[in-house]
């Protein structure tokens, strides 16, 4: 027990945060679920909402405007989608720092041999 916690898993720690961090992106990105088994608007995840968003502000071609109306509504799409990509990102960004020594400690343990 005591060569486990003493050597495997500060050596295993870099592993077990990338693995971590890639299992909390698999489910942050997760909304197929989501959207097959929740009906209630309430309880849906922020992927499904933000989805939800981007599909409303499409303009179709159907609407009936000018040319310049038209133009003016595809930009606040184009707005709205690149916000709704920040929104989304956010939490990740904010903890790839606090994992960033992990990546950086378990490249160099995994590259110094000899």
């Amino acid at each position: 027990m005591q060569i486990l916690f003493k050597i495997m898993l500060p050596l295993a720690k870099p592993i077990m945060f990338v693995l971590f961090l890639y299992a909390f992106v698999g489910q942050w990105n997760a909304y197929f679920d989501a959207m097959i088994y929740i009906k209630d608007p309430d309880l849906q995840p922020l992927q499904l909402v933000l989805r939800n968003i981007l599909i409303q502000n499409q303009p179709s071609q159907d609407m009936v405007g000018s040319n310049t109306a038209m133009a003016e509504m595809k930009q606040i799409a184009e707005l709205i989608k690149y916000a709704t990509i920040v929104v989304s990102s956010l939490p990740l960004i904010v903890m790839y720092p606090f994992f960033q020594k992990y990546f950086d400690k378990g490249v160099l343990v995994g590259s110094v041999k000899g």
